[in-house]
C-alpha cells in the first residue's frame, strides 16, 4: 500500500502564517521577536521564574563539550543556520555562535530570551531571537539543521495539551522550517525511567498516566510576588514511539543514544537515565 504524500504546511501552520505577524531578524544585535501573542501557559510561567537561576544547573558546565557533540553529529561547517527550539537562556545557540553558525533561537518565556539576548551581547555574538510556543512557529525560510535540547519545548504539556498532538505539531513544524536532508538532533525525557519510578500508587493519585507516560509534579519556585507552586507536565517517549513519530513527520532517524543533559554518549539509552538522544534528518523534497 502505497504511503500517503505528507504536505509541506499542515493546516494548522496555513492558520498560522495567516494570523501571526512573523519577524525575521539579522545582523550582530540580539533583539527578541515575538511570533504570536498568546495568554502566557504554565511551562512559560515556570521558566519565567526559574530563568535568572538557570545557569546554575550544574548540567550547564557541559555546555561546550555538548556543543562539540552537536557540531560532530550535524556534519556542518560555520555559516550554516540552525534553528534552536525551546534554546532557553541560549547556551547552546551562544556557543555555536562562537564558532560561526548563524542562529536562531526559539522559546516560550520572555525570561529564558531576556538571559539568552544579555549572554550573548556580554559573548559577542548575534542571535535571532523569537519567542514563541513550538507548536505555533513558523518561519519565512528554511534552516540547515535544528536542535531541540534539555526538554526544549517537546514533552513539555500544559494543562490542556494533548500528550500526542503537541508533540507531532513541533516535530511538523520543525519539518517544515528545514531544507531536505537537514540534520535534527532531538533531546526528550525517557519514557522506560518514568515507568520503573512509578508504581500503581502513583497512578491511582494521578502522579503518573501508564498509558501516555505523562507526569504530574509540582516544583516551588520563587517569584517577584513570592514563593509559587507550579504544577507541571511532562510525557516521556520509548524509542520506538519516537522512531515512529520522527517518519511521520519526514525524518529518517540515524541514532537513538542516552542523552541526559551533561552527559550525552554515543551508547543505547540506559533504563534508568532521565534522557534520550535522536540524531536524524529531514527525507525528502519540501
Amino acid at each position: 500500500m502505497a504511503k500517503p504524500k505528507r504536505s509541506s504546511v499542515s493546516p494548522f501552520l496555513q492558520e498560522f502564517a495567516t494570523q501571526c505577524n512573523v519577524f525575521s531578524i539579522r545582523g550582530c544585535d540580539p533583539r527578541i521577536t515575538v511570533m504570536n501573542k498568546r495568554d502566557k501557559s504554565i511551562w512559560e510561567e515556570y521558566f519565567d521564574a526559574h530563568a535568572p537561576d538557570y545557569m546554575d544547573n550544574s548540567f550547564t558546565r557541559a555546555t561546550k563539550d555538548e556543543v562539540n557533540f552537536i557540531i560532530e553529529e550535524l556534519g556542518l561547517p560555520g555559516g550554516n543556520s540552525i534553528l534552536d527550539v525551546g534554546c532557553g537562556t541560549g547556551r547552546h545557540s551562544i556557543e555555536l555562535a562562537k564558532r560561526g553558525y548563524i542562529m536562531t533561537g526559539v522559546d516560550i518565556s520572555s525570561g529564558m530570551l531576556e538571559e539568552a539576548r544579555k549572554a550573548a551581547e556580554v559573548a559577542g555574538v548575534g542571535l535571532n531571537l523569537v519567542k514563541s510556543d513550538a507548536v505555533q512557529m513558523v518561519f519565512d525560510h528554511k534552516f540547515d539543521a535544528a536542535v531541540c535540547l534539555c526538554e526544549g519545548a517537546f514533552a513539555l504539556l500544559g494543562e490542556s495539551d494533548d500528550a500526542y498532538d503537541h508533540d507531532m505539531r513541533i516535530l511538523n513544524n520543525i519539518a517544515v522550517a528545514l531544507k531536505p536532508g537537514a540534520p535534527f538532533i532531538l533531546e526528550t525525557l525517557n519514557g522506560l525511567q518514568k515507568a520503573r519510578h512509578f508504581n500503581n500508587d502513583d497512578v491511582k493519585n494521578r502522579k503518573f498516566d501508564p498509558l501516555t507516560l505523562v507526569e504530574t509534579f509540582t516544583m516551588e519556585l520563587e517569584t517577584p510576588e513570592g514563593k509559587r507552586v507550579f504544577t507541571l507536565r511532562e510525557r516521556g517517549y520509548i524509542a520506538s514511539e519516537l522512531i515512529l513519530m520522527m517518519e511521520l513527520n519526514g525524518f529518517s532517524v540515524k541514532h537513538v543514544w542516552g542523552g541526559t543533559a551533561g552527559n550525552w554518549r554515543r551508547e543505547i539509552p540506559d533504563m534508568d537515565e532521565i534522557g534520550i538522544l535522536l540524531v536524524a534528518h529531514k527525507t525528502g523534497g519540501e
